[in-house]
């Protein structure tokens, strides 16, 4: 996710990781610097430093680090404000969530209340929502996987029209245009689902089947149990 920020920003940055090499590589991408797994010179250099670490290596990364007076961004799931400040007592805290689309900005952040300061640099890569601190799960629920969700099910239309004849690389620029353009109506009507739904579904028509279909093989229930497998940690 830093990664994704990173580009979207397309501004050069300081990068450290875990001795993988992907800050190296990043920086080769959009500018700036690595500095190998040097945390501390990170910090010693920055003043507003994004973690992008795995939650569990929160403590450990602080403990490098001398964050007095720094800006700290986090973009770790699962991870409270208590336990961010707890980690950074003497730094200014964020908790943001984005998702990938914001590589070419038009993501979506949701950011927890309390670190307002931290919209303007997110709204350069895209939509941003501040929501109570409680409720951020359940809007990385509904934002943060949406591509994944979204990939999963153009791979299931997709494959559903070669099966029944249509070529692959067609099939696929005919889905992608039809995404498109419906999330541009669904914007257009206010995100009045059932509007849209009536406008296309005629009775007894073809979609009116493809949707009791969807229907009867339980799309909702489907959905349901996503959410709450995403927020059963």
């Amino acid at each position: 996710m830093a990664g994704a920020l990173a580009r979207g920003w397309g501004d050069p940055v300081l990068a450290t990781d875990g001795g993988s090499g992907r800050a190296q590589l990043l920086v080769d991408e959009v500018g700036g610097e690595s500095l190998g797994t040097d945390n501390a010179e990170l910090f010693r250099r920055c003043d507003t430093i994004l973690l992008g670490h795995k939650p569990y290596q929160l403590q450990q990364v602080a403990e490098q680090v001398d964050g007095a007076g720094k800006t700290v961004i986090s973009v770790l799931g699962g991870t409270s404000l208590a336990d961010l400040q707890a980690a950074y007592p003497q730094s200014t805290i964020a908790s943001a969530i984005p998702n990938t689309p914001v590589a070419i900005r038009q993501g979506v952040t949701c950011i927890a209340a309390g670190g307002e300061f931290a919209v303007p640099l997110f709204e350069r890569v895209g939509r941003v929502f501040v929501v109570p601190e409680a409720q951020l799960g359940v809007a990385t629920s509904a934002m943060g996987v949406t591509p994944a969700y979204v990939a999963l099910i153009a791979e299931a239309s997709i494959d559903a029209a070669v099966r029944n004849g249509l070529k692959a690389d067609l099939a696929t620029d005919i889905f992608l245009a039809a995404l498109a353009g419906s999330a541009a109506l669904l914007q257009a009507r206010d995100g009045d689902t059932l509007a849209v739904r009536r406008e296309v579904t005629s009775p007894g028509g073809s979609t009116a089947r493809g949707l009791a279909a969807l229907e009867r093989h339980g799309l909702r229930t489907a959905f349901d149990e996503a959410t709450r497998a995403v927020l059963n940690r």
